[in-house]
């Protein structure tokens, strides 16, 4: 099996592409020098070109406080690149995963969002954006996994893990929002997953991230310096004491019964998660 990986620099590329040289396939990584996304036709190029079985979408503009002001181009990244992707792979008859969001979602109330829940009003352009392309590939293409995530951290790259170490080495006590209500999702589990999902044909919505109960950004950072050894104290704050230039969603509880329905193995628990990152970045 050869697959086409998108954004191979990111953090989550790196480990789809580990995760199938593991396996023993072929995987062919690309980033913004090798494919263009929002280039129409350097993605037919490339994708003629290479010819693979197999595609995984994980390239978007993930800037999110920033594309409230470069709107027009995280909606071609993320919305027309994502398009561009999906026309070929229907076109080619090439099986898609393609990652989105916990953003597509409004962010109200406690209830778990399920994968089938309708998309109303999305907070953010990015939300927005993601959502766009959610459309296009259920648009161009049958055969496809859209694969909703949230809070994600890996090797490499940013994310809030890092920033949390990166803080505490300077910092006694820190403020963290305790009112938005998500979790974790480690890209190491969730590539080994993905490439799971290539080995099936059991397409649609599904959402995934690790197991271990729903926590808020001011309990991660806690667990966060616990299993880092770090005496620092965390102190909750709300959101609005913090703000951000694009709103985020209070409600991101993922509902992922869906992928045991499935037959595909959840991810581990997120506590565990962190300790196996922890010893992979200390």
């Amino acid at each position: 099996m050869k697959v086409l990986v998108t954004g191979v620099n990111g953090q989550l590329g790196h480990d789809v592409m580990n995760e199938l040289a593991k396996r023993g396939y072929e995987g062919v990584g690309v980033d913004v020098a090798e494919m263009d996304i929002t280039d129409a036709e350097a993605v037919r190029r490339v994708m003629e070109e290479v010819r693979p079985d197999k595609m995984v979408h994980c390239a978007a503009w993930t800037a999110v406080d920033a594309a409230e002001d470069e709107v027009e181009m995280c909606r071609k990244v993320n919305a027309e690149g994502t398009e561009n992707i999906a026309r070929m792979c229907g076109e080619m008859d090439i099986p898609m995963i393609y990652l989105s969001t916990d953003y597509v979602f409004d962010g109200q109330g406690t209830r778990p969002w399920e994968p089938d829940d309708p998309v109303v009003q999305p907070l953010n352009v990015y939300g927005q954006t993601k959502y766009e392309g959610e459309l296009a590939v259920e648009k161009y293409t049958d055969k496809h996994y859209i694969v909703r995530i949230a809070w994600v951290f890996g090797v490499n790259g940013k994310n809030f893990i890092k920033t949390m170490l990166n803080l505490g080495k300077t910092h006694d006590t820190l403020t963290v929002v305790d009112d938005q209500i998500g979790t974790p999702t480690y890209t190491y589990d969730l590539a080994r997953l993905l490439v799971d999902m290539l080995e099936k044909e059991e397409y649609g919505k599904y959402h995934v991230t690790n197991e271990g109960g729903y926590i808020s950004w001011c309990d991660f950072a806690k667990e966060i310096f616990r299993q880092a050894g770090m005496n620092v104290t965390v102190t909750p704050v709300s959101s609005d004491q913090y703000p951000a230039k694009a709103k985020r969603p209070s409600n991101s509880r993922l509902e992922k019964k869906k992928l045991t329905e499935h037959g595909f193995t959840r991810l581990p628990d997120w506590q565990d998660a962190l300790a196996r990152y922890l010893k992979e970045i200390m």
